[in-house]
């Protein structure tokens, strides 16, 4: 039996490869490019760098990972182009690439219910609970503690507001 290793390093132990693997990566890094460009777009023409009174301003951040989302699909795109044989198979972490997927959804979808920090808990409980399986602990303290840590670097010392949501929370 045959073992190969893709770029990502995943090791697929069968000989048995189905066609258009390559054609569904590609097209998936193109979208996702696609999209990492409209985001880039929209952060340097309509979010401005500076704000009125010349600190750093509301589209600071977006501009960094924009920026950032494009050169990392890119170089992705080409190293897949490059290094990836046209009947390479599907990865087998496609399912949970999937359930990530849909996971982001309804966090976006939470945001506005919840609040950015309860939401941002809600969606690294369940991400963590599907990766890293059997580790209760430092799941729930990855969970609880990266948000309080994202809340306090923006909404506290960056003052930037995030989504607080529909239900009355204290903080």
């Amino acid at each position: 039996m045959q073992t190969t290793s893709g770029p990502g390093g995943d090791a697929t132990g069968s000989t048995k490869r189905t066609l258009g693997g390559r054609a569904v990566r590609t097209g998936f890094l193109l979208a996702i490019l696609f999209l990492a460009a409209m985001y880039t777009y929209v952060a340097f023409a309509e979010l401005s760098y500076l704000s009125s009174a010349g600190r750093l301003g509301p589209g600071f951040m977006p501009r960094i990972i924009g920026v950032s989302l494009v050169a990392m699909c890119a170089l992705s795109l080409y190293a897949d182009m490059k290094h990836l044989p046209a009947d390479e198979a599907l990865s087998p972490g496609w399912r949970s690439a999937a359930v990530l997927a849909l996971l982001s959804g309804v966090f976006v979808a939470l945001l506005e219910l919840l609040g950015g920090l309860v939401s941002m808990m809600v969606f690294m409980a369940a991400a963590l609970w599907i990766l890293n399986r059997g580790r209760h602990l430092q799941n729930a303290l990855v969970a609880i503690l990266l948000p309080l840590g994202i809340h306090v670097v923006f909404d506290v010392w960056l003052r930037a507001s995030m989504p607080r949501g529909m239900l009355p929370l204290p903080f």
